[in-house]
């Protein structure tokens, strides 16, 4: 039988970053060079609870691997001037397809959390969507950055007043869509998070009651109230009647759930495999979506992330029928770095990415993109 911890034996909850000066951004070039300088700026708990992944963590590994399956088929001699990076998604335009995938507790990588996440992603014309278990309240993230484009993640709690609630919150707020997360009824089984002890207080959710928070002695557990949560396909409808917002399905890796998404009438399917932090031996999102995209046969949007770190990743999974990607992780280290600027500076940097790609491709469109500009070269599964 689990034994409840005394105050005393409970966990430090002081993960707040270090205070340090802003990372330099002059000699930052790509994504990746915001990692180690992230990693010196946060506390070692807040790093692993961001990094780690769940059982043995084949899914972390195999998602970055599966990128390198995939060539793309350039043409040349094509008029691409001007390249134009602007698509739209869910009926409505965006400054380019990437956007910023929901991620817990942006307060662990900087003071200002999503406020800062919020700004930036505004100025670059992005989505940013917002976690549940963001470190600031839903209202808060809405002010701080009035003329951004916010979707709402939603994890559905035991209590569905609860639950209620936080979408309601969410459509009166002013976020675009909201967001179901569907591959969570229990958390996944993350090594890390149970040696660490991870607690970050019962103060650090913004948007859920406020409930102690500690793992120990074998038990997962999260302010989340989640075990056992009741949800089901034909749950769909009583969430899509609290607020008039598309619904959009994140976590689906199959084409038999795609194709029940649709049916049950979502506006757009989102593959993914949770960061690798849920199920591991599953498979990398970027090797399911041809086959999904297949299955939906337009009657929905079809988004990804996953592994997402430069330009022509982007490129590979728009040619294979994803209508946007979203990552998190980069944007966390940005966020750590520099706050606002640096979740800024990745946007400036994916955008000259993604426009010098588009233009080496001989189109001038995310939306120009297809199957005939991508091949595979690798045997891995996902047909």
């Amino acid at each position: 039988m689990l034994r409840a911890m005394t105050t005393d034996e409970r966990p430090r909850r002081n993960y707040r970053p270090a205070r340090v000066p802003p990372l330099d951004l002059t000699d930052v070039v790509r994504l990746r060079d915001f990692e180690a300088p992230a990693r010196d700026r946060m506390h070692p708990a807040a790093w692993s609870y961001y990094t780690r992944g769940a059982y043995d963590e084949h899914v972390i590994r195999d998602t970055g691997d599966a990128w390198d399956q995939f060539r793309l088929r350039p043409r040349v001699l094509a008029d691409v001037a001007p390249v134009d990076l602007s698509t739209t998604i869910l009926g409505r335009t965006v400054a380019l397809p990437v956007g910023i995938a929901p991620a817990a507790l942006h307060g662990l990588a900087h003071p200002a959390g999503e406020l800062a996440t919020a700004r930036g992603a505004a100025a670059a014309g992005a989505i940013h969507v917002v976690s549940t278990v963001a470190s600031e309240t839903l209202e808060a993230i809405a002010e701080a950055a009035p003329a951004g484009r916010r979707w709402f993640q939603l994890y559905v709690q035991r209590d569905r007043e609860v639950t209620k609630a936080l979408v309601q919150r969410a459509a009166a707020a002013g976020y675009g869509a909201l967001c179901l997360t569907v591959d969570l009824p229990v958390l996944g089984y993350r090594d890390e998070v149970l040696r660490l002890r991870f607690n970050p207080g019962e103060d650090a959710y913004a948007n859920l009651p406020k409930r102690d928070v500690w793992v120990a002695h074998g038990r997962l557990d999260e302010t989340m109230d989640m075990r056992s949560v009741d949800l089901t396909w034909d749950t769909l409808a009583e969430i899509r009647s609290w607020a008039p917002l598309p619904l959009v399905l994140k976590g689906i890796l199959t084409p038999e759930d795609a194709r029940l998404g649709v049916e049950h009438g979502a506006d757009a399917i989102w593959v993914s495999n949770h960061g690798g932090r849920q199920l591991d031996r599953v498979a990398a999102g970027i090797d399911v979506l041809p086959a999904i995209v297949d299955a939906v046969e337009g009657r929905a949007e079809v988004y990804l992330d996953g592994g997402i770190r430069r330009g022509p990743d982007i490129l590979i999974a728009l040619a294979l029928g994803a209508r946007a990607v979203f990552t998190a992780r980069p944007f966390l280290w940005a966020l750590a770095c520099a706050g606002e600027a640096g979740v800024a500076k990745a946007f400036d940097i994916l955008r000259e990415e993604v426009e010098r790609g588009l233009a080496l491709m001989g189109v001038g469109s995310p939306m120009d993109l297809g199957r005939g500009h991508v091949e595979r070269i690798g045997s891995r599964g996902g047909s």
